[in-house]
């Protein structure tokens, strides 16, 4: 059986391996993660795969680390079945000044174009002659099979200008 699961947890030394445990006392193997240290919080999610048979007694166990003060929720890892499934993948990277709603405006617009989002980071940071707070995004991003990159292009580049972003929009050289 495949899992995501999402952990939650006030920074400290430990959460990862308190998990890594319990996955391996099950028989798990822990396929793919992604984890950050945001403002003080540790944030993971981690992609596993368990025999059925084990599955529950691993879901019990994960749940005890609430005791620790580790949040941890469960999901059946099940696979997109959507025209997304199938499409293109790009690299969509923006930088522009930082103000509010540039992430909503964004996701909006792939949204309005059924862009599935694979991976997104953000941060804010300080620009190095104006010493103006910046922002910066970098998407993995799966567009749908009748979705042309050049048409995303120009649908981004209509809200370019309204928020004064540079964007940089390209498809992944192995869907070539």
């Amino acid at each position: 059986m495949k899992w995501v699961l999402t952990a939650v947890s006030k920074d400290r030394p430990g959460i990862v391996e308190d998990i890594a445990q319990i996955i391996t006392k099950h028989e798990g193997n822990w396929v793919k993660s992604s984890m950050s240290r945001l403002g003080g919080q540790f944030a993971g999610i981690i992609q596993i795969t368990v025999a059925k048979d084990k599955a529950q007694d691993l879901t019990n166990q994960l749940q005890t680390l609430a005791t620790k003060d580790i949040q941890i929720t469960l999901h059946k890892d099940e696979p997109l079945e959507d025209a997304t499934a199938n499409g293109q993948m790009a690299t969509l990277e923006l930088t522009c000044i930082d103000q509010k709603g540039i992430v909503r405006d964004i996701t909006h617009l792939l949204a309005s174009q059924h862009v599935t989002i694979e991976k997104l980071e953000t941060k804010v940071f300080t620009a190095s002659m104006a010493g103006e707070p910046m922002f910066s995004a970098t998407a993995q991003i799966r567009l749908p099979e009748a979705l042309a990159a050049a048409s995303l292009s120009n649908a981004i580049e209509t809200i370019t200008n309204d928020i004064m972003v540079d964007i940089n929009l390209e498809i992944d050289p192995q869907d070539n």
